[in-house]
């Protein structure tokens, strides 16, 4: 049986404000094109299918038309996707009567029975390969809000033991039922305890179970594989090489420039896993940041009065351009635009870098009484701090023109 895993498509986001309907629409293509040439007999799709819990008709049009596409180019393919925190759980499961005909199983909420006890069953799911035959069990476990898991009685933190008790009470419902040589895959949308999160990466938020998030132990020993979504990285779990997320398949930060995405690719036989595989894919819109570390404003210009200019025959890239200041420069951004006005890019943002920042704090650099109460004082302080370089005396004549005026107001109010 092939299997491939993935997760945090954000069908709808926008970067930086700019559409990403042709990065999405590109990778969706190409997963299509995968599946059928790999012969995939099952897709596991981790959850956060969209960006937002109420995405556009544009993107829930590009969703379902995938599905569409993919079942009809490959016959037999089973799919199964979960909500993640980004998703609406509810909205996703409306379309269920219509795609379970299409062998497509979707999981968004946790159900309770009339007793109000968790209903385990929902969350299982028979794994079949292309021809039909049953060849493991998947666990199906979306998002998990409070009151989802069970619970349960604990010294630690009660979502860990909520969370392993859920995971727990299911494999043990598969082990009554499985055959020998039949695999558990277990699918998750959460944030396990020391997964690696992407710099400035604000789609990744923290979900319950706080900074140390979900350990490895969580996971039964019987489970086959676990694909996992919401961290936005590819990579494993703790010690647990078989615990995995799948990454996003576009970029959602900078930080991620030079790093490769793609999707899992699984194959396993007889209950076994015998490999796992990233199969890269390259998407359609690059990240450039100049330069890679910040520098002054004329050597920045300069650089990007180098890039190439425009063409319509390739998307440009996102730029982000990283400045170094020793002195205020209003202009910053207007003069960056200008630069960049028939150049071959999307400018995302300008960051100015500073070569000290000014640091507010208790510590043996916080600024004195007398400085903070001395208007005078404090102006010149931080701006030897941030700047590394005296106030010029350009700002200094405006700044005591505006001291001026200010006690003549407040004399005329006296």
């Amino acid at each position: 049986m092939k299997i491939i895993h993935t997760a945090d498509w954000h069908i709808g986001q926008t970067f930086f404000g700019y559409d990403r309907f042709q990065e999405h629409q590109y990778f969706l293509d190409w997963l299509t094109d995968q599946i059928t040439t790999q012969q995939i007999d099952v897709l596991l799709i981790s959850g956060d299918i969209f960006d937002v819990a109420n995405p556009s008709a544009q993107a829930q049009r590009q969703f379902y038309r995938f599905l569409r596409r993919v079942t009809e180019q490959n016959p037999g393919l089973q799919i199964i996707l979960i909500a993640g925190n980004h998703d609406s759980a509810s909205r996703l499961e409306t379309p269920i009567p219509l795609l379970e005909e299409m062998n497509i199983q979707i999981r968004g909420t946790v159900r309770k029975r009339a007793d109000g006890t968790i209903d385990t069953e929902e969350l299982i799911i028979e794994l079949k390969d292309r021809s039909g035959k049953r060849q493991g069990w998947c666990l199906a476990v979306p998002y998990l809000r409070q009151g989802d898991y069970p619970a349960v009685e604990s010294e630690g933190d009660p979502y860990q033991a909520g969370v392993k008790a859920m995971y727990d009470k299911l494999v043990a419902c598969v082990e009554e039922r499985r055959q020998k040589q039949e695999a558990i895959i277990a699918m998750g949308h959460l944030q396990a305890a020391g997964s690696q999160i992407s710099e400035g990466d604000q789609s990744e938020r923290l979900i319950i179970g706080g900074l140390e998030g979900i350990p490895s132990s969580v996971f039964p020993s019987q489970i086959t594989y676990g694909a996992l979504g919401h961290i936005h990285r590819e990579q494993q779990i703790a010690n647990r090489n078989e615990i995995r997320y799948a990454g996003s398949p576009l970029p959602m930060s900078f930080a991620e420039e030079n790093y490769r995405h793609g999707v899992i690719l699984l194959e396993i036989d007889k209950g076994i896993l015998l490999n796992q595989t990233k199969i890269i894919f390259n998407p359609l819109v690059t990240l450039l940041r100049i330069p890679k570390h910040p520098a002054p404003l004329d050597e920045v210009l300069n650089r990007l009065s180098q890039l190439p200019e425009e063409r319509d025959d390739h998307p440009a890239p996102f730029l982000e351009v990283r400045v170094l200041l020793t002195e205020p420069e209003p202009a910053l951004r207007n003069k960056v635009e200008e630069a960049l006005r028939t150049k071959q890019v999307r400018l995302t943002r300008v960051l100015p870098f500073y070569p000290d920042t000014v640091q507010l704090t208790k510590n043996e650099n916080t600024l004195t009484t007398e400085e903070l109460l001395d208007p005078w004082k404090l102006l010149n302080r931080v701006y030897e701090r941030r700047y590394q370089n005296p106030l010029p005396e350009e700002l200094a004549h405006l700044f005591r023109e505006v001291i001026e005026e200010s006690q003549l107001k407040m004399g005329e109010k006296q």
